[in-house]
């Protein structure tokens, strides 16, 4: 068949495929810090008046906190000048109606503090649930359009520990820091403010503690930012372990594999836990040191306290205010202390969420994309109907580019034909199938549907064209009937019906407890491997493709079974382009072309009868598998 004319009006787009890149090794630092915070914080950019609101709470809270030692410092010279004043019999002793205002304002001045704490609380956890839930949004909305050659390099585990413990530590971070950042710069500006207007001698010693805090949480991040980033990329690795054994735990049983997988598994835990240890270890060495460091400052400001007091310079009620005050000033430099610890982990979170959600994407589709005609007018350029026939022309490909495996693959497939690609494990035929639908795209030569590069069309309707039958079954936690129905989401429940009939699954349906309505388990193995294939065999009846691709879908059945998908795959096929791929060689006597692959070229091609009489590779392959039968 000669190639279309139009095929040559779309050339075709040559390229390498895309791969997503590994998993970031284990120990490496934080790329850039400044950088991933700053993406964090453009998630907070639609919430501006929401924060604005947080921070002024927490600013009005912190503020009213600060402000009630002074005021129980007042009681306190209020009582202390009483006692003084009756000993000397200069007075009538303590104005204890004084002593019980200051204490009801003290009272009003907390709790309209704790209501404003309540309150920036509320409002920032509203603020961290809506940044969680469209960070998870757009992870679970980039894994629908990354390449296949990602998930090729990076295992399930790794993906869903980025949308669930990377998400969380964020989420919890984001609720527990931010407020907590600007309470304690407010703390720190307030308490110094109330200090220095007590006694500026006594603040100024107060003020040596900051140099040593800063010197100790500089050396702590210095050393344990590493470790933060190690434990997240540890625990990625641990769930990704879990995630595989556990699907295949049936397989791990049957090989004696449990112990080669505690081994893997202990490697792994053991490398989290040392990570987690010297993180946590290295954090929680600020908190004693700062309050080493806060008590020998107290000590020195009580001794300072007490002489200045002696000569009269400060009130009684002046030194309790602050030494209270100094105790809350090393308060908010330890939360400082830690939340720094908290942003590093924060920071490595976000890192790995960030890299994820900016990994490259599969090639967009072209504005002006070949679309799939559905209606009765005639076809135009950019809207077509098709017929199902298929050329391939020249097509390299290689799932690295230092390796190809398929190597200047031609052929040229008629409307309605029945092809069956063989070979060898390793030939390239499942490769040709991911290829055709644009898993991946094509190094060099294309692929064409009636003509066109397959590269024009639209992803969404070139896939619509086919229906596929593999031979690892897919069925989800849903009944039977909405398992089929996914063929064709607004398919009636007659339709449903109609297609398990000519599946051949409709008499095993109606034996199952609540027949269509009988809900598969999360493995779906309440039903057996012959019936879930016809199953999907059903799916694809229900999706109504143009072009059918069978890989082994008979492989894994029993005889019986065997029989009932070929007659229902005979019925499918009737009038479709269809590719079958198979290496039971009995099942594609009757096809109208035989493409024979090995090493990624196509060495023969023909139909049954014609390829025995050559002879050949083909020959070979048959008589091997029925070498009995002669």
């Amino acid at each position: 068949m000669n190639q279309p004319n139009n095929a040559s009006k779309r050339p075709p787009q040559h390229g390498p495929v895309g791969h997503g890149p590994m998993a970031m090794m284990p120990g490496e630092k934080s790329k850039d810090l400044p950088g991933t915070l700053r993406k964090l914080l453009k998630y907070l950019g639609d919430y501006k008046i929401g924060i604005f609101f947080v921070l002024l709470f927490a600013v009005a809270s912190t503020v009213f906190m600060i402000v009630g030692p002074k005021i129980l410092g007042n009681a306190t010279t209020e009582i202390f000048t009483g006692l003084m004043n009756k000993v000397a019999g200069t007075g009538n002793g303590v104005n204890f109606v004084r002593v019980g205002q200051i204490l009801v304002f003290l009272l009003v001045i907390y709790l309209i503090s704790s209501a404003f704490s309540y309150l920036q609380g509320w409002i920032m956890t509203g603020i961290t649930m809506d940044v969680t839930y469209h960070l998870r949004q757009n992870i679970a909305k980039k894994i629908q359009y990354l390449p296949f050659g990602y998930y090729d390099t990076t295992t399930n585990g790794e993906v869903l520990s980025r949308l669930t413990n990377d998400v969380d530590t964020i989420s919890q971070s984001l609720n527990q820091s931010l407020t907590q950042i600007i309470t304690s710069i407010t703390q720190i500006i307030g308490i110094l403010i109330m200090m220095f207007s007590i006694n500026w001698k006594m603040s100024l010693v107060a003020l040596c503690i900051v140099p040593l805090s800063a010197l100790v949480i500089l050396l702590v991040v210095k050393h344990s930012q590493k470790y933060f980033k190690q434990q997240q990329d540890y625990l990625g690795h641990v769930n990704g372990h879990i995630e595989e054994m556990y699907s295949s735990h049936v397989i791990v049983r049957a090989f004696n594999g449990e112990g080669r997988n505690e081994k893997t598994f202990s490697k792994y835990n053991d490398n989290l836990y040392h990570s987690a240890w010297k993180s946590q270890f290295l954090s929680g060495l600020m908190q004693p040191v700062m309050i080493f460091i806060g008590n020998i400052g107290f000590v020195v400001i009580c001794i300072l306290g007490g002489w200045l007091a002696v000569q009269g310079v400060i009130t009684v009620g002046d030194i309790q205010a602050f030494t209270q005050y100094v105790r809350q000033f090393t308060q908010p430099i330890q939360q400082v202390a830690n939340i720094s610890n908290i942003l590093q982990a924060t920071a490595a979170a976000a890192e790995r969420v960030f890299e994820f959600l900016e990994e490259p994407e599969e090639a967009k589709d072209d504005k002006n994309a070949i679309t799939l005609n559905t209606t009765d007018k005639p076809d135009t350029e950019l809207n077509i109907h098709v017929n199902g026939s298929v050329q391939f022309a020249h097509v390299h490909f290689g799932y690295t580019p230092d390796k190809t495996i398929i190597h200047d693959f031609s052929a040229i497939i008629e409307p309605g034909q029945k092809v069956a690609i063989v070979g060898p494990t390793g030939a390239g035929k499942t490769t040709m199938v991911k290829l055709l639908m644009r898993f991946y795209d094509v190094n060099n030569g294309a692929i064409l549907v009636d003509g066109y590069d397959i590269r024009n069309f639209k992803r969404t309707d070139l896939r619509r064209l086919f229906g596929m039958v593999l031979q690892d079954t897919w069925l989800y936690n849903a009944s039977i009937r909405e398992n089929i129905r996914y063929g064709n989401h607004e398919a009636t429940d007659e339709q449903v019906l109609l297609a398990a009939k000519n599946a051949q699954a409709d008499h095993f349906i109606r034996t199952l407890p609540g027949g269509y309505d009988m809900v598969l388990n999360e493995e779906a193995n309440n039903v057996s491997q012959g019936q879930k294939q016809l199953l999907t065999i059903a799916r694809a009846v229900l999706a109504d493709p143009q072009i059918l691709i069978l890989d082994e879908a008979t492989s894994s059945v029993d005889t019986r079974t065997e029989i009932l998908i070929q007659k229902a795959m005979d019925n499918l096929m009737k009038g479709r382009t269809s590719f079958i791929i198979a290496h039971r060689l009995s099942t594609i006597r009757n096809a109208d072309l035989i493409l024979v692959m090995n090493h990624g070229d196509i060495v023969e091609q023909g139909t049954h009868t014609s390829l025995l009489a050559k002879g050949g590779f083909y020959a070979d392959l048959y008589n091997s598998q029925f070498a009995h039968q002669a």
